[in-house]
């Protein structure tokens, strides 16, 4: 699997962590399931906070919507309460209500109060469109698909490229995917890490810059393969921040928004057709659902060291878009439509 360092692309001076992935943020575990049949290019992403009961005890969290255009669920009550309380599911765009089933199925389960004795729960799943690769209208991810992937959540190295919601994307006229990148930050002479997740399914052909200032030419191997090149930005990319530094919601929020300067140093303009989505979420405290105290003690970054994170939200973010770009192979799918590599173009 390539990744951008492999093809001396670096992201700002800030190091990665052990595995440069959100993973590397205590805790944090990922999984895919990947359906490649016929013209299907499809597949669930799962992203599991902590190894406990999201839903007893919820992390701080907080949305960035960079642009508005998706079909995302649960965002509305992140944006409201600051809190996250289930794993967070990445698909297509029409499996958004399939990963919702899913992720509430989980939640009864463990939970045999919720909409008894306590409220209901607020499953989060978001979304890009990979019709171009994929044959969306097959409506082909189901229940099953987004439990296996959150069966299959680990804590090591995250597969990358065209897997798991990665599998049928397109970035900047080339397949395009999923992928992660981390930086290490030290606060207080305590080490902390900061992680980004990506589902990359956006950028015009042509756009896309290299951190040395190269703009890659995407091979127009058929015309028929391009023939949306030239068209409105109407892709889109989810971004899933995850990091161990003691953080507010609002504080979250402004490091969220960061990951656009990312997205904006690749070539992105977030386009009108665009879905531009950022999570951010913190491990540092655990909220619980059953709290009784009146007032809790928090222990929260001083917002004068907060540019460090902001760098480190977009760096990461960068970061793991190239990789999504570099582990994709060559994909053709749907109707023969094709995406070309960016690793076989820098010669990887």
């Amino acid at each position: 699997m390539k990744r951008a360092r492999d093809f001396g692309l670096v992201c700002g001076s800030l190091p990665p962590g052990p595995l440069n992935a959100i993973t590397d943020v205590p805790g944090v575990r990922v999984g895919h399931r990947t359906l490649v049949d016929g013209d299907v290019r499809t597949g669930f992403t799962a992203l599991v906070p902590h190894e406990g009961d999201l839903f007893r005890e919820k992390l701080p969290a907080a949305v960035e919507v960079i642009n508005g255009f998706g079909k995302s669920c649960g965002l509305i009550q992140v944006e409201e309460l600051g809190q996250l309380e289930t794993p967070i599911l990445l698909g297509n765009t029409l499996s958004v209500g399939t990963g919702f089933e899913a992720l509430v199925r989980r939640a009864l389960a463990a939970n045999p109060d919720i909409g008894r004795e306590t409220g209901t729960v607020n499953p989060v799943v978001m979304e890009c469109n990979d019709g171009w690769l994929s044959d969306i209208r097959a409506l082909a991810l189901t229940v099953d698909d987004a439990h296996a992937a959150l069966d299959a959540a680990v804590s090591g190295m995250v597969p990358e490229g065209a897997v798991g919601a990665g599998a049928g994307m397109s970035a900047f006229g080339f397949k395009g995917g999923i992928a992660t990148a981390s930086r290490l930050l030290t606060l207080d002479g305590r080490d902390y890490t900061l992680g980004v997740l990506v589902l990359a399914n956006f950028g015009r052909a042509g756009d896309l810059v290299l951190p040395d200032g190269r703009r890659p030419e995407v091979p127009k191997l058929r015309k028929s393969d391009f023939a949306s090149v030239d068209a409105p930005e109407r892709g889109s990319v989810i971004i899933v921040l995850a990091t161990d530094i003691p953080l507010e919601s609002r504080q979250l929020k402004r490091i969220a928004r960061r990951c656009g300067a990312g997205l904006a140093k690749l070539g992105a303009f977030w386009g009108n057709g665009s879905g531009d989505i950022a999570l951010a979420f913190s491990t540092a405290a655990r909220i619980a659902h059953h709290e009784t105290a009146d007032l809790l003690p928090r222990m929260v970054l001083n917002e004068n060291r907060i540019d460090l994170p902001f760098r480190a939200a977009a760096d990461a973010t960068q970061e793991a878009v190239l990789n999504a770009l570099l582990a994709a192979p060559r994909t053709r799918g749907r109707d023969g439509h094709m995406r070309p590599s960016l690793a076989d173009v820098l010669g990887g």
